[in-house]
C-alpha cells in the first residue's frame, strides 16, 4: 500500500448566516478554494484526477452534484470530474479519505478533497420542506420506526443527553464556550489562520469591493457574564447558542498525492496521512461515537492520546470534545488551540477539510509531528484522522 500526502490545504474564513459571503453561490465559493490549492503548488491543473467534495443540505443550489458544479465554476479544465459526499458533518473529512484511499492505491495519483456548505442559501432541513410540500413523507421509515419507536433522531437532543451523561454542568459548558472564543481571538490576532486562508472578494452594501479573509463568527468582545446570559435552545436543558457551533458559510480543501503525485506536481508534502478510521454507533445520542472512533484509530496506529500534538474536535456542541476530553484523557491544551466551531463556525459538509486545513498548518507553525482530527456526525458516526507532519 502506498502513501498518502497533503501537499496544499485551504478554506475560507467562515461567513455568518446572511453575512459577507452569504452573496456567493456555494460553486463560486468551492471554486475559489479549487483555484487556490492549485495557485499554492503552482501546479498544472491538468494533474488532478478528481474533486471529491462534501456537501450535507444537497439542494437548491447545492444539488445537481455541487463537486462537478464547483469545477465547473473554477479555473481548472472541464475533463476533471468531481462527486459529492454526504456523511453529514463529516463529509468532507470522509472526502479526505476517499481521496487518501483512491491515491494509496494507486488508481490516481492526485485528488482534491473538498467540502463546501452555504448555510444561508441552502439551510438546514432545506431537503425535507422541499419532500414535504411535495407530498412524499418524513426521512424516517416505517421500518426504522418499528427499531426506534417515537424517536425523532436530533442532535440537539443528542447534545443535552451526552451532557447528561457525562455529568457537565452549564456553568463548565460556558466555561468552554467562552474558552473557544478566546483562543479564536487570540489566533486571529496573532495571524495564525493568514497562512490557511482563501481571500474571497465580496461586494459592501455600498458597492465597495472588499476580501474576506476573518472568521465572521469570532466575538471579540466576548464576556464570559455574556455567555452565561445567552438563551437557552431548550427550555429546561443546558445548552445554549453560546456553546453551540455555528451557522457558517464556507468551503475548504486539500490537495492529496501519492509518490508518482508528488513527483509529478514538483512539489515538497506538507503532512502524510498515518491512520484513518470510521465507526458508527448509537443513532439517539449520536454525538458520542467520536470517543469510540479516536480508541479504535489509536488502537489501529499503535499509538496512546500522548503520542498526538495537537487534536482538532469539532465543537458541534460542547459536550462533544468536552466528553472527548474525559473520556481518552488527552491534554485539554492541545485541544482546538487557535478555538472551535463555537467561535469560528460550522459550515456541515465543508468542516472536515477545515479542520484539517488548521491542524496542519497548526502543526507546521509550531513545528509539532503528529496530529489527529475527528467529529460527531448525524446518525452516530464518526470519522477519526491522524496525520504527520513533515
Amino acid at each position: 500500500m502506498g502513501e498518502a500526502y497533503i501537499v496544499a490545504a485551504a478554506r475560507t474564513a467562515g461567513g455568518k448566516r446572511n453575512g459577507r459571503v452569504s452573496g456567493r453561490h456555494p460553486a463560486d465559493l468551492a471554486g475559489a478554494v479549487l483555484d487556490d490549492l492549485v495557485a499554492r503548488v503552482r501546479c498544472d491543473p491538468a494533474l488532478i484526477e478528481d474533486v471529491v467534495m462534501g456537501c450535507v443540505i444537497q439542494a437548491g443550489e447545492q444539488s445537481q452534484n455541487i463537486a462537478r458544479g464547483a469545477v465547473l465554476a473554477s479555473k481548472l479544465p472541464q475533463h476533471i470530474p468531481g462527486v459529492s459526499v454526504d456523511r453529514q458533518c463529516g463529509s468532507s473529512q470522509q472526502a479526505l479519505h476517499f481521496a487518501a484511499a483512491t491515491v494509496m492505491s494507486g488508481v490516481m495519483d492526485c485528488v482534491i478533497a473538498a467540502g463546501v456548505e452555504s448555510m444561508t442559501r441552502a439551510p438546514m432541513g432545506l431537503s425535507s420542506e422541499v419532500l414535504a410540500k411535495n407530498g412524499y413523507g418524513r426521512a424516517k421509515s416505517p421500518r426504522q420506526e418499528t427499531k426506534y419507536p417515537d424517536i425523532v433522531f436530533s442532535q440537539f437532543t443528542g447534545a443535552e443527553m451526552l451532557a447528561e451523561k457525562h455529568g457537565f454542568t452549564k456553568d463548565e459548558m460556558d466555561a468552554f464556550g467562552f474558552d473557544s472564543q478566546q483562543k479564536a481571538i487570540t489566533a486571529t490576532k496573532a495571524g495564525r489562520f493568514d497562512a490557511e486562508i482563501t481571500p474571497i472578494e465580496v461586494v459592501g452594501p455600498d458597492g465597495a469591493r472588499s476580501y474576506h479573509t476573518v472568521d465572521e463568527g469570532i466575538r471579540f468582545d466576548v464576556t464570559l457574564e455574556g455567555v452565561r446570559n445567552v438563551r437557552l435552545i431548550k427550555e429546561g436543558g443546558r445548552i445554549s447558542a453560546a456553546t453551540a457551533s455555528q451557522i457558517c458559510d464556507g468551503a475548504s480543501g486539500l490537495m492529496v498525492v501519492n509518490e508518482r503525485g508528488l513527483k509529478n506536481l514538483g512539489v515538497e508534502p506538507l503532512a502524510r496521512i498515518h491512520a484513518m478510521s470510521m465507526t458508527a454507533g448509537d443513532p439517539v445520542i449520536m454525538l458520542e461515537e467520536p470517543l469510540f472512533a479516536t480508541d479504535k484509530a489509536l488502537k489501529r496506529a499503535g499509538m496512546g492520546i500522548e503520542e498526538i500534538d495537537l487534536y482538532e474536535v469539532n465543537e458541534a456542541f460542547a459536550p462533544v470534545p468536552m466528553a472527548w476530553l474525559k473520556h481518552t484523557g488527552a491534554d485539554p491544551r492541545r485541544l482546538n488551540v487557535n478555538g472551535g466551531a463555537i467561535a469560528l463556525g460550522h459550515p456541515l459538509g465543508a468542516s472536515g477539510t477545515k479542520l484539517m486545513a488548521t491542524l496542519v498548518h497548526a502543526l507546521r507553525a509550531r513545528g509539532l509531528r503528529y496530529g489527529l482530527q475527528t467529529m460527531c456526525e448525524g446518525g452516530g458516526m464518526a470519522n477519526v484522522t491522524i496525520v504527520e507532519r513533515l
